[in-house]
């Protein structure tokens, strides 16, 4: 193609687009397009009813509540897919940012311990940034991948497994366990101890096995899971007034300091050896090197390893 057919091409087509396109085939949703991109439905219809004009297809056909690509967008999606992602990554390195006057919003997903964890920085990230937006979004390592093919965030703090080929990653925190009770009821917790009393296990998915009762089968021992609760929040409430107990990381420990149940609970070491808990951050790769995401991880691992637990933490006795 000759360079004035290339020039007489681009005048012809509105580049603004190709985020459009971009993000439908990401999201096959008109309306989860326009929040990715902040424009309104009505904004969005128009923008791929443009798409439609301009490449003489239908692009994208309904099926269900979701729109699947034609042929053709496959087609434009493989030729164009690995140019958008250079672009962005071009951009992103370029334009400078400056957290006291730019307005941005940044979209994280956090585990809900690191959550906890991370609300009493917010403020400090407020004021620092006083035009931003953040939006936290509830995620896990399983969620990770397809929230970040669809761009619903940028960013994620909390146990990762298995993630895109173009993401990155760092470890940010690591750190030991302990076993959670009433401090008014017995303790320190043994072995045998830990085996007899009833515990309780924050589990999301809904069951109630956890890494403690991996490491007892090994041993030949095991434990009996009375409660299931959906937040770490809970915990304290839950513990209090029984005999229940809890294993949970040294990093949720710290994060339940927000509440005041807290000083009400004790921390045994765990009867039995336990790996180390580690928190992840990752993002991906497309905002790897924007100044302002930048700024925002080095806020966010700074707030996070500012308070880093250091070894066991002592029985917390009622005041």
């Amino acid at each position: 193609m000759s360079q004035r057919s290339i020039e007489t091409g681009l005048r012809k087509f509105d580049l603004n687009l190709l985020p459009v396109f971009w993000t439908l085939m990401k999201t096959r949703s008109v309306t989860r397009t326009g929040e990715a991109l902040f424009l309104s439905q009505p904004a969005t219809s128009a923008a791929l009813a443009r798409l439609r004009a301009s490449f003489k297809d239908d692009l994208f056909v309904r099926q269900g509540r979701t729109l699947e690509p034609t042929p053709k967008a496959e087609a434009l999606m493989e030729q164009l897919g690995p140019l958008m992602q250079g672009v962005a990554g071009a951009l992103g390195e370029s334009i400078p940012f400056n957290p006291a006057t730019d307005a941005r919003t940044f979209r994280i997903g956090m585990a809900e311990d690191v959550a906890m964890a991370v609300m009493p920085a917010l403020p400090a990230i407020r004021e620092a940034a006083p035009h931003c937006r953040l939006i936290s979004r509830a995620a896990s390592y399983r969620t990770i991948p397809e929230m970040f093919a669809t761009r619903e965030i940028s960013l994620f703090i909390g146990h990762v497994e298995e993630l895109p080929a173009s993401s990155k990653q760092r470890v940010i925190r690591r750190t030991g366990w302990v076993v959670l009770r009433d401090s008014a009821s017995p303790g320190p917790v043994d072995l045998d101890t830990y085996c007899a009393r009833p515990h309780l296990l924050v589990t999301p998915r809904g069951d109630l096995t956890g890494i403690a009762d991996e490491i007892l089968a090994g041993m030949g021992r095991q434990r009996e899971v009375v409660l299931g609760l959906p937040d770490y929040a809970l915990i304290p409430r839950a513990l209090l007034g029984t005999n229940l107990l809890c294993l949970v990381s040294e990093a949720v420990f710290d994060a339940l300091s927000i509440l005041d149940d807290k000083r009400r609970l004790a921390a045994d070491p765990p009867p039995f050896p336990c790996p180390e808990s580690v928190t992840y951050m990752a993002w991906r790769g497309a905002v790897d090197h924007d100044p302002g995401e930048m700024w925002l991880r080095a806020q966010l691992i700074q707030a996070l390893t500012q308070h880093e637990p250091k070894g066991m933490a002592p029985p917390l006795r009622p005041s």
